[in-house]
């Protein structure tokens, strides 16, 4: 295969230190003020785009929470420990991701901030179906209108992000757009305690109230998203280049279009994107650029693998099914799973928080396999004190588990909830981008489905060999994220185009994230 102009070239990759020294070298004795008026702009910028995040906890924590509600289970006549008409109803919402995940190379079409608005847009139409829904199958319809449009703007928002941020901050500031998934639960668990509290005698305004203000996030998202910039790499694909360095200047160094940092970002993005191509309907069933090359397969993987992990380590079955669970550890009062549930969705938001900054300071390898080992570990004990209460109703084993499976929420929330769409979209290249966070929403969704689905019969029929199931299964992706997964704290999108050159991208990115650290050490004494 003939090698294109933005595939980097084996010099590049052999004297990669290099090429990493170039950005840590600049930020270390050009480093920008973060503080300063573009970075602000950035900071309000970046809070509106985190309430497209809000849309994905919202939905699952208000599920999870309206399906312990006596009036919304006798309603749809479901049982109280959920069946295959329960897992529908949750399921569809990753059907309708799986769907929506197809028309994300449209982002590539009409720009970033477009996809976001109808996005949005469609979530607000989705609601308002959901809520007003008499029937059965017009409330699942419903969800899978509201999840089609949900995963246009939730996977165009981190796009967006990701490729607008400063590198030094693209784990912080890309990775707190997912941490937003927990205001969204906060926001929805509360409500619906609310309601239940204050409406539990009124019919079926305890869960049709929270169903509509489902719409107050996205609707917001509409007013606004549309005077906002687009990304600098979509404008310098579409040969506008002067946008593009503008908005670099603006929200990478505060204005300054002279500093060193913008020439590099715009020789870098320069080099990798191609100004002569023009995304048609024809885009959507061209997949080469996912596997044209060995490189392009790697990052293929590791978006894949990360996608699935994402949604597949025990953390789906929790979050949906939290009340289920603390029925078979004993808890069966409402209220009582209500305000836990809240808890767990604050517990996850402050730890996704913390996570969002530790990833751009210790990297993301070493917090993915550490908080997977920690999920292992959790799962494991929640199985055993589970186990103890359903075997022999020992109470103490059963106030375990819930702590336990408090700490899971922690650990996960911590380690994956701010890289669940950052780091797919990091390992893949400029010209893969948007395909790749269809992949990761395809792969994301896919993964979900089985999880919804299958959860409630599955804690119904086996229980705690549930648990036994993810902890083994935790410890296996925690084994490959060792030997596969890349480090991205610190370069710019395009300098992983070099790592990815490598022979082996792994041990290429540990060895360039060391000789950075080293680059930015030495800097730092000549300044002095």
């Amino acid at each position: 295969m003939n090698k294109t102009k933005e595939d980097p070239t084996m010099k590049e990759v052999e004297n990669m230190e290099e090429v990493v020294e170039t950005y840590a070298t600049i930020m270390a004795t050009h480093k920008p003020n973060p503080r300063g008026p573009g970075y602000i702009k950035l900071y309000m910028l970046s809070a509106v785009v985190f309430l497209c995040s809000t849309m994905n906890g919202f939905d699952s924590s208000l599920m999870g929470s309206i399906n312990a509600l006596p009036n919304y289970i006798s309603y749809f006549g479901f049982p109280e420990n959920g069946n295959a008409s329960t897992g529908i109803v949750f399921a569809i919402f990753q059907v309708g991701q799986m769907c929506g995940a197809l028309f994300i190379w449209m982002a590539d079409w009409y720009g970033r901030t477009w996809h976001i608005f109808f996005g949005c847009l469609g979530v607000c139409i989705g609601t308002i179906v959901t809520a007003f829904a008499s029937n059965l199958p017009t409330f699942i319809a419903g969800r899978f209108i509201l999840s089609f449009f949900a995963t246009c703007a939730h996977t165009a928002a981190p796009l967006y992000l990701v490729e607008l941020a400063p590198p030094a901050y693209r784990g912080t500031i890309a990775g707190m757009y997912n941490t937003f998934y927990n205001v969204g639960s906060v926001f929805s668990t509360s409500a619906v305690y609310a309601c239940h509290k204050y409406l539990a005698d009124q019919g079926n305004l305890d869960w049709r109230i929270p169903l509509w203000l489902q719409i107050v996030c996205p609707g917001l998202v509409c007013l606004v998203i549309k005077f906002y910039p687009e990304s600098p790499r979509w404008l310098m694909s579409k040969d506008r280049h002067d946008e593009a360095k503008a908005i670099i200047a603006t929200y990478h160094t505060n204005g300054d279009a002279d500093h060193p940092l913008v020439a590099l970002q715009m020789g870098e993005i320069l080099a990798t994107v191609d100004v002569n191509h023009q995304a048609t309907w024809k885009d959507l069933f061209d997949l080469r650029v996912l596997v044209e090359s060995r490189s392009s397969r790697y990052r293929l993987m590791l978006n894949i693998a990360f996608s699935w992990f994402g949604q597949f380590s025990g953390n789906n079955i929790v979050s949906y099914y939290l009340p289920i669970m603390l029925s078979g550890i004993g808890i069966t009062d409402t209220n009582m799973k209500l305000i836990l549930n809240i808890v767990y969705a604050v517990v996850g938001w402050v730890s996704s928080i913390f996570g969002s900054r530790l990833h751009d300071i210790v990297g993301r390898r070493k917090m993915l396999i550490t908080s997977t080992a920690g999920m292992a570990i959790c799962l494991s004990i929640v199985a055993a004190c589970s186990a103890g209460y359903t075997e022999y109703g020992n109470t103490i084993a059963s106030t375990v588990s819930i702590v336990f499976i408090f700490l899971f929420g922690a650990t996960f929330a911590c380690g994956y909830t701010p890289m669940q769409p950052i780091y797919p979209a990091e390992v893949v290249s400029n010209k893969m981008r948007a395909k790749g966070m269809g992949t990761f929403k395809l792969t994301a969704g896919a993964a979900g489905f089985l999880n919804t689905f299958v959860g409630p019969i599955a804690l119904s029929s086996i229980g705690y060999w549930f648990y036994v199931f993810f902890a083994f299964w935790d410890t296996f992706e925690m084994t490959f994220m060792y030997f596969f997964f890349v480090e991205t704290k610190g370069f710019t999108l395009e300098e992983l185009d070099v790592i990815f050159e490598a022979k082996n991208p792994r041990k290429a990115s540990v060895k360039a994230a060391k000789a950075a650290r080293k680059r930015i050490i030495m800097a730092g004494r000549r300044e002095v």
